[in-house]
């Protein structure tokens, strides 16, 4: 009885250790093995272009990708280039022709003007330029706060001094 006993535990113990998801050195296995590399094509502009944003927003810019190829997809690391930037891929391997999204968000919080970020990721493919990675980039704007506030108050006094005015006239500094 005490043997059927530690052979329960033991199996219990065993059994709640495994799981189901890949670990990373089936990753880089996967990153080294050739024969496993697959294809892929990026559905959206690798180059992305997000426009103005006012300061504090928090922009999330996505990147779709199909697995061209004929081996699963694994995308075994995405890494945003700055600390203002997060991103992440899938989980788990996309299968031949399925598609998946690579996903980046900025907190503009502390980062006005003109802004050029880089999401490097690598994968189980020869990359679109070459190198071990391939790199997803965006350009946005970011408005500073003084100048959102300047061009409040600025449109605050002109329509307060439009006593019998019937419509506010807004105007663009861009």
């Amino acid at each position: 009885m005490k043997y059927i006993f530690l052979f329960l535990i033991s199996a219990s113990i065993v059994a709640c250790t495994s799981t189901d998801k890949p670990s990373s050195v089936d990753k880089t296995k996967a990153m080294k093995d050739t024969a496993n590399y697959t294809s892929l094509q990026w559905l959206d502009s690798v180059e992305q272009n997000v426009g103005k944003i006012n300061q504090g927003q928090v922009v999330e810019i996505t990147w779709r990708f199909k697995n061209t190829g004929n081996k699963p997809l694994i995308i075994a690391n995405v890494r945003p280039g700055c600390g203002c930037t997060g991103a992440e891929g899938p989980a788990k391997p996309v299968d031949p022709g399925k598609e998946g999204v690579i996903t980046a968000k900025f907190d503009s919080k502390n980062y006005p003007g003109p802004q050029h970020k880089q999401v490097y990721i690598q994968s189980n493919t020869h990359s679109t330029n070459g190198s071990s990675e391939d790199v997803l980039s965006f350009r946005l704007d970011v408005i500073p706060k003084k100048l959102i506030q300047s061009i409040n108050h600025f449109i605050c006094i002109y329509y307060s001094n439009q006593a019998e005015a019937s419509e506010l006239h807004l105007f663009s500094l861009a």
